[in-house]
């Protein structure tokens, strides 16, 4: 880890200078143009929001809020995940030519993601004003669960790094799975109150996702404390998952360019 903490810091600049080169790119054939980056998300939640309000009549409280929660967390950890197991094929010009730790290409591509999940985020905070949610100190623990889903979806993205490098099929089996996730995450209800009984609780602390949207909506939406014995879980899972996703990166990457 000493390794990675020293790459880490001496790449940092190219890892911010990378993401808001993407950014940019992203935007830059849209007539819109930034403005876009915060459309997209509202435009998409209030799609979400009108299907279960009025198509499925959905009554649950603070139910936009209750939504965008959710989808804020959801988005991030499916982009990132998703994105992860072609990384090296899609930087296989760059790895090629010029050695660069090869989680430095995650953590760029996890900033982009990061600054649509603030966007979000925001577009979630003016939902809880507009349904007048009572403030509570306890909203504020919504910063470490974001960052405990950073930490979860770095782990398991490097792991998936190194696997897809050797195995070509794996993204199209990692998309299966994570629309399984989906619908198993509790996106769109009680994921508890829905399974009941010990499924119903296994499925939310056992899922990484599931268990920080529901978190998340507890100290945002419910003035509910957090469950901190498995935040501290969830957290040593993360780390144990980064050690082991960067290990795999640091011992292999030189048989990256062979391999792909």
């Amino acid at each position: 880890m000493r390794h990675f903490l020293h790459d880490l810091q001496r790449y940092y600049r190219y890892i911010f200078y990378s993401a808001k080169c993407m950014l940019k790119q992203e935007v830059a054939n849209s007539f819109l143009n930034w403005v876009w980056l915060i459309l997209n998300p509202i435009l998409f939640m209030l799609v979400y929001a009108f299907v279960q309000i009025v198509v499925f009549g959905n009554k649950t409280p603070y139910l936009a809020s209750f939504i965008f929660v959710a989808l804020t967390a959801w988005n991030f950890f499916n982009a990132c995940i998703g994105s992860s197991v072609r990384m090296m094929k899609r930087y296989q010009g760059i790895i090629s030519k010029v050695y660069v730790p090869k989680f430095v290409f995650l953590l760029s591509n996890m900033m982009v993601n990061g600054f649509k999940m603030l966007v979000s985020f925001a577009i979630t905070l003016v939902s809880i004003w507009i349904y007048q949610v009572p403030f509570s100190p306890l909203m504020f623990w919504s910063v470490p669960y974001l960052l405990l889903l950073f930490l979860v979806s770095f782990g398991l993205s490097c792991i998936l790094l190194h696997v897809g490098v050797f195995i070509d099929d794996l993204a199209n089996i990692v998309q299966i799975a994570l629309r399984m996730l989906f619908f198993l995450s509790g996106v769109f209800y009680d994921l508890e109150g829905r399974l009941g009984g010990l499924g119903g609780v296994l499925a939310e602390r056992l899922n990484p996702v599931a268990h920080v949207i529901v978190q998340l909506r507890r100290v945002m939406l419910y003035n509910t404390p957090p469950d901190l014995r498995w935040f501290l879980l969830w957290t040593a899972a993360g780390l144990l998952l980064t050690a082991i996703g960067v290990s795999l990166i640091y011992r292999y990457e030189r048989r990256y360019v062979k391999s792909i």
